[in-house]
């Protein structure tokens, strides 16, 4: 059982770690009851090594951990990796680089949106990951030998899955396309949450300025609170009495005291003084300062068929060239793409334009249909006229093609 429990053995090791080109790591932690995750466990993979490391033994220093994982000489490979890049982001002040997320890299190579990891070991490294010990409490100590052999399934097969992926995207050129979607998760900024911006995530079906001014002032506060107390939001004041308060602005205890989603112990002390601050601040300000919701899109009638051609095009170039659909194009984009030529979606940049962008706007134009093959039953592509631009059909998406199967059989002959 390899499990690190003091300074000077995370040291060693990552000091040994240092001389890989990659590592592969993963975190166990809880939060159910906390408002900042609880790191309860770390788990690393060199090429030759993994060791599970214990931030919970006392006396442990992780110091050597982050300095591995600022190493910017190692690869850090993670699956999914948002949560536990939150987590070093916290810990660290910075995030690990580089960085390689094998769930968006599956993606690319056409694994389909948001896959397993359980899926990619499986398919890429033919192991199999025992789910017993999944919902286990991390935070209990002294830790098992099977929970700490289960957590090593988490980094061990994920060295043959990471090896697999990075073969296709270097063989088929998608590599810059990896390095596009990792952008977001690379950037410190989204894991940062601004209190004053996490109004909206509520639910709220008013855009009334006035009261979205003062769910402003009373979100931000919860969120303050929460952060300070190490509670969860919800543990706080709940989504729905928060609503209630904005929608009836009280500016009394008596007046607060009135709302059914609030406990009768929140209704009065410093709690509810400060709920009464944030309604009263809301409502003073001035009209220029007031927040405003991104504003609904209204596009032309009869657009939904448009869409839904665009859709059944985007499913079939995807399927064609091995790539989720959900990092080419969204609905919503789809939508805008058919309102409008020029809109500044995604799909008309790069190589999703090669793929896409161009064929749906022939699509839209008539200059190309869909059609149903009589040979295969698949969705074919057919000119009905010449190409305004003087390209013949499926010319503009010659990029490396071929389903998730075809992809890793050739990089396995490899």
């Amino acid at each position: 059982m390899s499990l690190i429990t003091d300074t000077d053995a995370l040291a060693a090791l990552c000091a040994r770690l240092a001389d890989s080109k990659y590592v592969t790591v993963d975190t166990e932690f809880i939060r159910e009851k906390t408002y900042w995750p609880r790191l309860c466990l770390i788990q690393v993979a060199g090429e030759s090594e993994a060791a599970c490391i214990d931030p919970l033994a006392e006396g442990i220093d992780l110091e050597p951990f982050f300095a591995l994982m600022r190493n910017a000489a190692v690869l850090k490979v993670f699956h999914a990796a948002r949560q536990d890049l939150e987590i070093l982001m916290k810990l660290m002040g910075e995030l690990p680089t580089p960085l390689f997320d094998t769930q968006i890299a599956a993606m690319v190579c056409g694994f389909g949106e948001s896959v397993g990891y359980e899926t990619l070991a499986t398919k890429l490294a033919n192991a199999h990951i025992d789910k017993s010990t999944r919902f286990t409490d991390w935070s209990k100590r002294p830790l098992t030998d099977r929970q700490v052999v289960y957590a090593l399934s988490d980094v061990i097969p994920l060295r043959k899955v990471y090896r697999k992926l990075a073969s296709v995207l270097t063989r088929t050129g998608r590599s810059e396309w990896l390095d596009e979607e990792m952008k977001i998760l690379t950037d410190p900024a989204t894991y940062v949450a601004e209190p004053r911006e996490m109004f909206r995530r509520l639910k709220s079906r008013t855009k009334n300025p006035r009261f979205l001014a003062v769910l402003r002032e009373l979100a931000a506060w919860r969120e303050l609170e929460a952060q300070r107390r190490d509670l969860p939001r919800q543990r706080v004041i709940r989504d729905e009495a928060l609503l209630e308060i904005a929608a009836s602005a009280p500016t009394s205890l008596a007046a607060l005291a009135d709302t059914r989603q609030l406990p009768k112990s929140m209704t009065e002390g410093p709690t509810a003084e400060a709920i009464v601050e944030a309604v009263e601040t809301g409502l003073a300000l001035p009209v220029g300062e007031l927040p405003d919701l991104p504003a609904h899109k209204d596009h032309p009638p009869g657009l939904a068929p448009v869409v839904d051609l665009l859709r059944v095009l985007l499913k079939t170039k995807c399927d064609a060239h091995g790539v989720a659909s959900k990092i080419v194009a969204t609905t919503e984009e789809l939508e805008d793409l058919a309102a409008d030529d020029d809109a500044p979606v995604r799909a008309q940049i790069g190589w999703r334009r090669i793929l896409f962008g161009e064929d749906a706007l022939r699509l839209k134009h008539g200059h190309i249909a869909l059609a149903i093959s009589p040979d295969n039953g698949r969705i074919e592509l057919i000119p009905v006229e010449d190409d305004s631009e003087g390209q013949p059909i499926g010319e503009a998406a010659d990029v490396t093609s071929g389903n998730t199967a075809e992809l890793i059989a050739d990089t396995d002959a490899a």
